[in-house]
Formats: structure tokens, C-alpha cells, sequence
């Protein structure tokens, strides 16, 4: 019986090294802060509303407050889309 022949492997050659490359990361270090901040100026804003029974922080405003302590909330919410 005549013998199989042998198939020869092409030679193992590892990939190339990869080089470093710089990577371009945007920097959104700020986004956090800024978003907690936003949420919780908003939210004292409406408290001492509540608290000082509508006499802080601007009594010119009235119950308009309310809407400008959610403005500060709506803000935040409106930052975090920029967290990554």
C-alpha cells in the first residue's frame, strides 16, 4: 500500500505588532458634575421655596419659582446626554 503523502503547514508567522496609536477620547469630565450640580440647585431652589413658605429665593417670582427649580432639573436631565 503506497504511503499518504504529507502535507507540509505553511509556517506559523505571528501578526505584526501593532503600533501605538493615539486614541482620541473626547474629554467629558465636566459632564458629571455639572449634571449633579444642575439637579441639585434645582432641587434646593424648589425646598427653600417651600421652607421659607414663598419669600426665598426670589419673591418677585412667586410659585413661578417652582417652574425655574424644574428649569434647573430640565437642565440637568438635558447635560447627562452628554455623559459617555
Amino acid at each position: 500500500m503506497p504511503k499518504s503523502r504529507i502535507r507540509k503547514k505553511a509556517d506559523y508567522t505571528p501578526p505584526p505588532a501593532k503600533q501605538a496609536t493615539a486614541i482620541k477620547l473626547n474629554s467629558r469630565a465636566w459632564v458629571a458634575p455639572v449634571m449633579l450640580a444642575m439637579f441639585l440647585i434645582g432641587l434646593a431652589w424648589i425646598v427653600v421655596f417651600y421652607v421659607t413658605d414663598g419669600s426665598l429665593p426670589i419673591d418677585a417670582l412667586d410659585n413661578w419659582n417652582i417652574v425655574v427649580g424644574f428649569g434647573f432639573i430640565a437642565a440637568g436631565f438635558g447635560v447627562s446626554t452628554q455623559w459617555k
